[in-house]
């Protein structure tokens, strides 16, 4: 992920690689994402959710939450506020495994 944090929010730009699933995860911050390429499924407090390009979408504070990268996988454009202090050092946030 490419990290751009400021003082009250932070972007980030994350390559989902086709057919990876993300952790699921919660944190406290919100985060509003637009996926910019490719597609997938979202998974929003246990709901799947197909997402294509263009689709934007909220996961309030504390809301379980991850993707799935669909054939051609995903960019997603995340914007948290306020920022993720763990996401301030590169390598470090977002983890995915490729599935069959």
């Amino acid at each position: 992920a490419h990290i751009f944090p400021a003082e009250q929010s932070m972007a980030s730009v994350v390559v989902i690689a086709p057919n990876s699933v993300g952790t699921i995860h919660s944190h406290p911050q919100e985060q509003w994402s637009v996926l910019i390429k490719g597609g997938g499924t979202r998974i929003h407090d246990g709901e799947q959710i197909p997402v294509k390009e263009g689709d934007f979408w909220v996961a309030p504070g504390n809301c379980e939450h991850g993707i799935i990268g669909g054939p051609e996988g995903a960019v997603i454009v995340d914007i948290f506020a306020p920022a993720r202090p763990e996401y301030t050092k590169p390598g470090e946030g977002f983890a995915g495994q490729k599935t069959d």
